[in-house]
């Protein structure tokens, strides 16, 4: 019989969220990647991360940290991702960091993004003046340029001939930013606003058409500009520029790679767990939550490689995932890497507490609040627990430690999650602080993750529940978990799965009639849903081959009892999101 709804107080008491929000309010994501089960815990009450001393850099970043000056710009973190493709360690910073905890954070150069502002705004955000005195090389990006211009002394106005899209820059003076790179080269430009007179020492670089000044420098102080975006795969030699001011005017080493990561956070979670257990007499116990995505999945694999036994890895099995992935993860971390791992069956209890629920939100406070009710259960069964391990990822750092500069106007995804009881206290282990998604995968395939595992689309916490429309049952589940395992078959046999960033089935409340047979039908329709996307804040539809979508039709309606109908969504977000609910 199913459980009678908790009422709303009796959810929400349960704590708040980092930001001091309710627990289950909805807490705003800025990386959307896997919003996986973790997420249910990132809300850990009274448990302190681990603090890093100013200065300190992880593994790889001894020498030398490129700091991305943040002031709005909604590619600033692409930046800062370009230049750890060139195995070099970047952070990104609030603008108005200033330059002594720049260089004592380790900074070898400076660079400053893009912006939603206007360098002459009376709120214009700067950054410390003494960015300029030459200390480390800076370079300028788009606002970041035209505020090094207006700073030292040139003029910025509105353009008289905005560029918006691509353009041609000719590259007029060698400044060794440009080393290696025609004169001609195709960039990306978004600007209202033009350098229209250099400041004293400065010489043009580049130019197009309509904008005089799209390069500038001055080598003796090692400041840069450029009006283009070097970030963007819209410039096609912006990564050479981006290696040519980092390597080569830096001087920075290449030396962040997944190895060196490993190493360094492996002995570093040993070291930390060791004296925790000395100082208390405790056993260092660590515990994990595992939900078959990569972020759980290779922070529970470095843990493991630190502490061994002392790691338990708890897998609460809410009936929702998809299809084979239970027992694909029982199979990689019991078997495999050989982990400590209780896998908890509560498909029983999830589907009581979400019976005859049909609205979205409700959903999501629900599976959270039980997650967290069904983890709390397990943990105590454990004994001491020293520690938690969590996915947290590095966006997700960035998001609180820029979110009081009031100058990004970032695309946020929003979840509602569950938070945790605040009597439960831990300290938190969070070995991904510092990574991107991109860079978390690599990891784990130097780990030994299964490529199925590292590669896995990003999949929402409260699962399936969410792409069936309306009210969720074992019925329901069943059929959306075939129909989505067919979807997931044929994209991946059209050598298809990594060029999108999420492809699925969506289960709707319509019914429709058809005929099948000799006999009428009135069954289900199922929507697909494919999309390619940068990082999952903006996103399109996936143009799939007609071919593929006509086998994927034909397979669910003919092996899928209780369907007869399938339909593919043509729409982007924005307008629309990626998941239905």
């Amino acid at each position: 019989m199913a459980q009678p709804e908790q009422p709303e107080a009796s959810i929400t008491r349960r704590g708040v969220t980092v930001h001091g929000e309710p627990a289950n309010a909805g807490h705003r994501v800025l990386a959307p990647d896997d919003a996986e089960v973790e997420a249910y815990l990132e809300t850990a009450l009274h448990a302190p991360g681990p603090e890093r001393p100013a200065g300190e850099a992880p593994a790889g970043a001894a020498h030398g940290t490129v700091a991305v000056l943040d002031f709005g710009s909604q590619v600033a973190q692409l930046i800062a991702r370009r230049v750890r493709e060139l195995n070099v360690y970047s952070e990104l910073l609030p603008h108005d960091t200033s330059l002594a905890e720049l260089e004592r954070r380790g900074a070898v150069a400076v660079i400053l993004s893009g912006s939603p502002n206007s360098v002459y705004d009376a709120d214009a955000p700067k950054p410390d003046p003494a960015v300029w005195s030459g200390r480390l090389p800076v370079l300028g990006i788009c606002y970041g340029a035209q505020l090094m211009a207006q700073e030292l002394g040139g003029d910025v106005l509105p353009a008289a001939k905005r560029e918006y899209g691509p353009a041609t820059v000719t590259i007029g003076t060698e400044d060794g930013l440009f080393a290696g790179l025609d004169t001609s080269q195709p960039v990306w430009m978004s600007h209202g606003d033009s350098i229209t007179r250099l400041p004293e020492g400065f010489r043009a670089t580049a130019q197009t058409d309509s904008t005089p000044y799209a390069g500038l420098a001055d080598p003796a102080r090692r400041l840069y500009g450029i009006q283009f975006h070097p970030e963007v795969v819209h410039t096609p030699r912006g990564r050479d520029v981006l290696r040519n001011f980092v390597i080569g005017i830096a001087g920075a080493r290449p030396t962040w790679t997944p190895a060196s990561f490993i190493d360094s956070t492996v002995a570093e979670i040993k070291a930390r767990v060791d004296a925790h257990a000395r100082a208390t007499g405790s056993d260092g116990s660590v515990i994990c939550a595992l939900s078959g995505g990569v972020d759980s999945a290779v922070a529970a694999a470095l843990v493991h490689r630190a502490v061994g036994d002392r790691l338990t890895c708890i897998y609460v099995d809410h009936g929702l995932m998809r299809k084979k992935e239970s027992e694909l993860l029982r199979t990689t971390f019991e078997q495999h890497l050989g982990m400590r791992l209780v896998m908890v069956d509560a498909r029983e209890r999830f589907l009581d507490r979400l019976a005859g629920v049909v609205d979205p939100e409700r959903k999501r406070k629900i599976i959270g609040d039980e997650f967290i009710r069904v983890f709390e259960e397990e943990a105590g069964k454990l004994g001491r627990i020293d520690f938690l391990t969590q996915g947290t990822l590095y966006p997700d750092v960035i998001e609180s430690a820029t979110a009081e500069t009031k100058t990004a106007q970032k695309i946020k995804t929003h979840h509602n999650v569950g938070g945790l009881p605040a009597d439960l206290r831990f300290q938190l282990i969070e070995p991904l602080r510092y990574l991107f998604k991109d860079e978390v995968r690599k990891v784990g395939l130097e780990l030994g993750l299964p490529e199925a595992m590292v590669h896995r689309q990003p999949f929402p916490g409260p699962g399936l529940a969410i792409r069936i429309i309306g009210e969720v049952t074992a019925e329901r589940l069943e059929t959306l978990r075939e129909a989505d395992w067919i979807v997931i078959d044929e994209i991946k046999a059209a050598g298809l799965y990594r060029t999108l960033w999420q492809s699925f089935a969506i289960l709707t409340p319509v019914r429709s009639v058809g005929v099948m047979g000799d006999g009428r039908t009135y069954a289900n329709v199922v929507a697909i849903r494919a999309v390619t996307s940068e990082d999952g804040m903006t996103a399109d539809w996936a143009k799939l081959p007609y071919e593929v979508l006509g086998r994927i039709s034909s397979r669910i309606v003919n092996e899928v009892p209780g369907v007869n109908r399938v339909v593919y969504d043509i729409s982007s977000k924005p307008p629309a999101t990626i998941e239905w609910e």
